[in-house]
């Protein structure tokens, strides 16, 4: 192999050679090779390494640097540049050699090291389909100058490569490109595994995960279904079995189509007590009644399935970005007023005020405070001894179940509010509480048929739909939230032993999981129904490995509803108002803690956030509260997005190549004369390039970008003739800030000042094509004003002003 490589060798492979543009520079240190071409070589380092602006060009136009065309690149890219442009090191021409795995130093004829195969590759990556196994993008940009086509880039590939054809020729996606090149075969089981993931977990299902998966499964049902009947009857004003139905669909669809192994899906109180909301609402005008149970469940089934299509439509169009919009205090503020606005509402039935308060149900939260306070002497001793007996014993064996847990595991196992509500039954039927003035759930079944489909978008039902779709939003963003906090809190079975793997948690098909489910569970009036942290803990605790828990969730629940419906006649309401009532202690109390942690770190803005949403929800309603805390969320977005961080530097004194942010510490930093460095650390986009000619102005005048602007200049205009921009934190840039860059830089250059760009990133980078097609390189001066660093733009300042004078003594 000769050691000269010709310019057509160090073009880029063609698609069906084994060269990977992602091998490492250095394969194996036994491999570094470095042969010097002469003595100054060997002190310097190579034939490359000297300073780019060592060598000059003096004609009759003045002092010119040597060309180097690596300079417009950022310092991270100086060396990939310097290979295509320039001669490359031997190590470089040993990579683009075909058989570069095999070859130390030498060519054919020459002295060769090989290496027996291994499906082990470079840096201990296992490699089974192709012998490299580095991974990687595209070699070369084949469709577009981002390396894929339009198609691809608005359907994704799935749909552009099986459904267009769009996947052969320069066409091919970089996902066929590297499924074809590491010989993945079966391209279609892979996609509908991925988003059919049942595909995927089930045929790693394995004997021994049964016994853990039932148990959990039994476990949870124990604890859930009478929860599912109070969230029905309290919350939700739909018939009790609605509520059970949501422990049936949901968790099935979500076994099938969800990502994340371990969460269980089930109807929630914040989504309960919003639905509940259009319920009442309907209630109060008239189009529907309190004893109207079939018409009341389809309402909860419009308000279900439209939450439902909102999330099945955010994972179509892959919004699922959007669980990092609303902030911690957000959900801290809101979901602790839902807490205190269950626990509130459910005092009037556990102290028997139930026939009452039928217009304070209606009424807001400290409506209804008011409403306890004046009637609290007519409460019924017997139903407050049953609600809040049941409170405290539940409340109890939490306690003590949460303290012992950690040295004694197996005592969540212990069913103890599945407990409570059998033993308060048998009572209520031994003892005749019915007689004595205690409520009792009574019949359970609505009338009907069982698992009746209701099409809930009607001609008829259209009068309820107005009602519900602004809950559906809200319902669909709560439940959402909380069920990406869920999946991402639970353990991940990569790297364990059991468990299954590849199954990779994404955003998107969650979105589409629990759109599908809701939109199902709406057709059979269920409540929605979402994953939640505390029921996924407890199938997790309690042996659930796989979704056959969720599976076996929703077949208990199913042979309760056609077997054991008759059995929960007798349950007190009261009973199941305080396991509400305990949902709700627990949705509260973690704001103390949240509330504590802000206050240290002096976060007031999450503060003032967190109780404007609390107090908004309190003292006038759900929908108003979560509304205020959108906006606020929003507005607080809006204005992070929108501000330009731009930062003047100084270089740190006793150095030629160091600079900081000048207004950290501006007494221990050198300006340059005649220079304003200005460093943008972000990308530039239409949302914060709209006020950066404002910021650079105060920079100009003030030095500062914190100063008013009502303030004097005070710094003398001749420290702006050159200004030179780090862009190294510009690693996008779209059309809109390209044109506000190349305003600010051509209002520059009709203003006689110097401009210099340092660190852009690389050629084939769209934000360097963006420069080129917007004139800002050509009004720059050329390439010769993109440098790598602010230590040589200083140097091409310091050229220029020597060339100016040269000019002026000749002249």
């Amino acid at each position: 192999m000769s050691l000269s490589a010709s310019p057509s060798s160090r073009k880029s492979p063609p698609l069906t050679t084994k060269h990977n543009p992602h091998a490492p520079l250095n394969p194996s240190q036994l491999r570094e090779v470095h042969l010097p071409s002469s003595p100054s070589d060997a002190m310097s380092g190579g034939p490359l390494s000297h300073h780019p602006h060592d060598e000059l060009e003096i004609d009759s136009e003045g002092i010119h640097p040597f060309p180097d065309h690596a300079i417009v690149l950022s310092n991270d890219d100086n060396a990939a540049a310097t290979t295509d442009d320039l001669e490359p090191t031997l190590r470089t021409r040993l990579l683009s050699q075909r058989n570069w795995d095999q070859a130390s130093v030498g060519g054919s004829d020459g002295a060769f090291s090989p290496r027996p195969y291994t499906h082990r590759s470079y840096g201990s990556i296992g490699s089974d389909g192709s012998r490299d196994g580095f991974g990687g993008r595209y070699p070369r940009d084949l469709a577009s100058p981002s390396g894929e086509s339009v198609t691809h880039a608005l359907l994704g590939d799935t749909v552009a490569e099986r459904l267009l054809g769009s996947g052969s020729g320069n066409k091919m996606s970089r996902t066929k490109y590297l499924a074809k090149r590491h010989g993945i075969r079966n391209r279609r089981l892979m996609y509908l595994a991925y988003y059919i993931p049942v595909l995927n977990w089930i045929r790693q299902y394995k004997r021994r995960y049964l016994r853990g998966d039932f148990v959990a499964a039994l476990t949870m049902a124990s604890f859930y279904i009478p929860m599912s009947l109070s969230y029905a009857t309290n919350l939700g004003h739909v018939p009790p079995v609605n509520g059970l139905y949501s422990f049936v669909i949901n968790p099935l669809i979500y076994a099938l189509l969800g990502t994340c192994p371990q969460m269980v899906v089930g109807p929630e109180a914040a989504g309960s007590l919003l639905t509940g909301e259009v319920v009442r609402e309907n209630i109060r005008k008239g189009t529907s009644g309190d004893e109207d149970g079939i018409r009341n469940a389809e309402i909860a089934g419009i308000v279900t399935c439209m939450a439902g299509a909102f999330i099945f439509t955010a994972g179509i169009f892959r919004l699922g970005f959007l669980d990092n919009v609303l902030s911690r205090p957000f959900l801290r503020g809101f979901i602790s007023a839902i807490g205190v606005v269950i626990f509130v509402d459910q005092l009037i039935p556990e102290m028997g005020l139930a026939h009452l308060g039928k217009e304070a149900s209606h009424g807001s939260c400290l409506d209804k405070i008011i409403f306890l306070v004046h009637n609290a002497k007519s409460a019924h001793g017997l139903t407050c001894a049953v609600s809040f007996g049941a409170f405290g014993i539940i409340m109890f064996f939490r306690e003590i179940k949460k303290r012992l847990q950690p040295r004694y595991p197996n005592v969540a196992y212990i069913p103890d509010r599945f407990l409570v509500v059998v033993l308060s039954a048998v009572f209520a039927w031994r003892f005749g509480w019915a007689e004595k003035g205690v409520e009792i759930l009574g019949s359970v079944q609505a009338g009907g048929k069982t698992f009746a489909v209701h099409f809930p978008l009607e001609t008829s039902h259209l009068k309820y739909a107005s009602d519900a779709v602004n809950t559906a939003l809200i319902i669909a963003l709560l439940g959402f939230f909380e069920s990406s906090v869920a999946a991402k809190s639970l353990p991940s079975s990569e790297g364990q032993k059991d468990g299954i793997k590849n199954m990779a948690l994404s955003a998107n098909r969650e979105l589409i999981a629990l759109g599908t489910a809701n939109m199902v569970g709406g057709l059979f009036m269920s409540l929605p129904a979402f994953g939640g942290y505390g029921r996924s803990k407890v199938n997790a605790s309690t042996g659930g490995t796989t979704p056959m828990s969720s599976i076996f969730l929703s077949l208990i629940t199913t042979f309760c509803i056609f077997f054991m419906l008759p059995y929960f006649y007798y349950i007190p309401k009261g009973v199941l108002c305080a396991m509400v009532s305990v949902v709700a202690y627990s949705l509260v109390e973690e704001a103390p803690h949240d509330i504590k942690f802000f206050w240290r770190i002096r976060g007031i803005s999450e503060m003032t956030l967190m109780f404007a949403i609390f107090l908004t929800t309190i003292f006038w309603d759900l929908k108003r509260g979560i509304a205020v805390g959108i906006g606020l969320s929003l507005l607080r977005v809006l204005r992070h997005s929108t501000r330009p961080r731009i930062q003047i530097l100084g270089r740190v004194p006793g150095t030629t190549d160091k600079f900081m942010n000048a207004e950290l510490d501006p007494d221990n930093v050198e300006f340059i004369e005649g220079c304003l460095i200005v460093k943008i650390p972000e990308p530039l986009t239409f949302a914060n390039t709209g006020d950066l000619k404002n910021r650079l102005r105060r920079l100009e005048a003030h030095g500062t970008s914190a100063a008013h602007p009502a303030l004097p200049r005070i710094r003398r205009e001749e420290h702006n003739k050159n200004v030179i921009f780090d862009v190294h934190g510009v690693t996008s840039l779209d059309g809109a800030g390209a044109q506000v860059l190349s305003e600010i830089v051509n209002n520059y250059r009709d203003r006689d000042v110097r401009v210099f760009f340092c660190r852009v990133p690389g050629e084939r980078s769209d934000v360097w094509r963006l420069f080129e097609q917007s004139g800002i390189v050509e009004m720059c001066g050329g390439r010769r004003h993109f440098v790598s660093s602010v230590e040589h733009a200083l140097s091409l300042i310091d050229l220029e002003s020597l060339t100016e004078e040269f000019r002026e003594r000749e002249d």
